[in-house]
This record gives C-alpha cells, sequence and structure tokens, in this order.
C-alpha cells in the first residue's frame, strides 16, 4: 500500500488558500451573494469541516476549489495553482452524497470508469482497483452490482472511485448525510482510519456537530446571507479518536463552541 501513502518528507504548507473570496450570482431577481470575503487556509494532511445551516455556502466553496463554480473577486488556489490548473492537474477527488454509481458496472468498473477516462493502461488500473478496495474495506466485492451492496457499502465504492487516482486532496460534500446513525458512526471511524493510512488533505461538509467535531483537526463555521465563516475552531482532540471521545469534556466544549458559533451567525441574520 506504499503508493497510497504520500511521502511525509513533501513539503507542508497551504494546501487551499482563500483570501477575501466572493462569489455572486445573477439571477432573474438580482444578484445574489453566496460568498463574501471568505478568508480560509487549509494545510497539507488537515481534516478540516464545514458547518453551517442550508444556503451559507459550504457546498459552494468546495466546489469552488473543484473549480465547479468560479469566484467573482478576491483569489483561491488549490496546491499553488487556480482552481481550473489544479482539476486539470487531477489534484482533487470528489465524493457526492448520492454514491452516484452506474448500475450497470460492477464495483470494480465504476472505481475504474475515471482511470479509463484518464487512459491508464490496463494493468495499472486493475492494480488501483485493488488497492483501493482493499483501502476502503471492500475487498471481495469488486465483481458485485450496486445494487447488491448496502447504502454504506457504495458511500465506500464512491470513496474508492475518488481514491484511485491518489489525489493529494479528498472533497466531500455530505457523504454521509443520508445513512442512518449506526452506519455513519462506523464509516466515520473508517474514514479517520483512511486518512490516518494516507495523509490526505480532506474537507468535509456536513450538517452535524458530533460529526464534524469527531473527524476534523479544523471546524469552519458558516453563517448564510451572505455565506461567510464566522468561526475557524483548532480542535486539540488527538488524531486517533475511539467513538467514545464523544462523551469527554473537549469533544463536548468544542461542541459547545461550534453551536455558540451557528447561533451568533443566525443572529447576524436579524
Amino acid at each position: 500500500m506504499r503508493g497510497w501513502m504520500k511521502d511525509s518528507a513533501e513539503k507542508a504548507g497551504p494546501v487551499i488558500e482563500a483570501r477575501g473570496l466572493d462569489l455572486v450570482f445573477q439571477t432573474a431577481d438580482g444578484p445574489v451573494q453566496a460568498l463574501k470575503d471568505v478568508n480560509l487556509t487549509i494545510d497539507k494532511g488537515d481534516f478540516v469541516s464545514f458547518i453551517g445551516p442550508s444556503g451559507c455556502g459550504k457546498t459552494t466553496f468546495l466546489r469552488c476549489i473543484a473549480a465547479l463554480e468560479h469566484p467573482t473577486g478576491g483569489s483561491l488556489t488549490v496546491n499553488g495553482m487556480t482552481p481550473d490548473e489544479a482539476r486539470r492537474k487531477r489534484a482533487y477527488g470528489y465524493v457526492f452524497q448520492a454514491a452516484g454509481l452506474y448500475p450497470w458496472r460492477t464495483i470494480a468498473g465504476n472505481i475504474r470508469l475515471p482511470l479509463e477516462i484518464m487512459g491508464f493502461a490496463r494493468d495499472e488500473q486493475n492494480r488501483r482497483v485493488k488497492d483501493v478496495l482493499q483501502l476502503v474495506d471492500l475487498e471481495g466485492f469488486g465483481g458485485k452490482f450496486p445494487w447488491q451492496l448496502s447504502g454504506g457499502m457504495q458511500q465506500r465504492a464512491s470513496i474508492a472511485r475518488a481514491l484511485a487516482f491518489d489525489a493529494d486532496i479528498l472533497l466531500m460534500d455530505e457523504p454521509f448525510g443520508a445513512l442512518d446513525e449506526i452506519v455513519r458512526d462506523r464509516l466515520n471511524e473508517e474514514l479517520l482510519k483512511l486518512w490516518a493510512r494516507t495523509g490526505k488533505t480532506i474537507g468535509f461538509v456536513t450538517h452535524s456537530i458530533p460529526e464534524a467535531v469527531y473527524l476534523s483537526t479544523k471546524i469552519v463555521v458558516m453563517s448564510p446571507r451572505p455565506g461567510r465563516i464566522t468561526d475557524v475552531i483548532e480542535s486539540p482532540l488527538p488524531r486517533e479518536r475511539p467513538l467514545d471521545i464523544r462523551d469527554g469534556r473537549a469533544f463536548i466544549e468544542i461542541a459547545h463552541r461550534v453551536r455558540e458559533g451557528l447561533r451568533a451567525g443566525h443572529g447576524d441574520e436579524m
């Protein structure tokens, strides 16, 4: 699995950097400011969660990083490049809330799809598919079709697909939002283990305070109308986190600060 762990000697530094970032959508009813004066630095190996109410710009900011939306003001760099350049360099993988697997393709075939599009040799495709199936604990399921897997297993396959071309950055937009709490807890644990093994930089959108606190090294609290950052919380929790850490005082204190930040953001709208 050596190929999936980046060299620890690589130079650390900002992987994603936003300065004074604005995004205004033009609509039939007039301009809508989706993001306003967003300033954020994400360093190599960070696990950053974005939390806030609907309409606060969490997903919009992630889409700006992925060059799916284009800011109208300020600056945004990804690995020192523009988002468009980073996309062409395959700097990130993207995981959506819906697994988005093609039902007529096997799990291995779904994971292989971006590798086929990128022109990887067949032997290299097979090696990478085997490696990521092992990484997400789906060995032996490559020949199954999506409908033969549970929702949680389908989402793991979606994560494997995003990891297949070994991007430095993993962007995840509420990947566990549609799953029940028991499955969600298990996938949270598995995601932390995967993060520890691969050293990826992860941007993770969620509506869940416990999920954000459990997973993150940094929690970005956002508020709506216009979407902006109201607090950035550096987590003091250790990187190895059993689920019962959620009962500890430090966890509860961080969760309280997130909740207060969300309340303050809503108060600004009044």
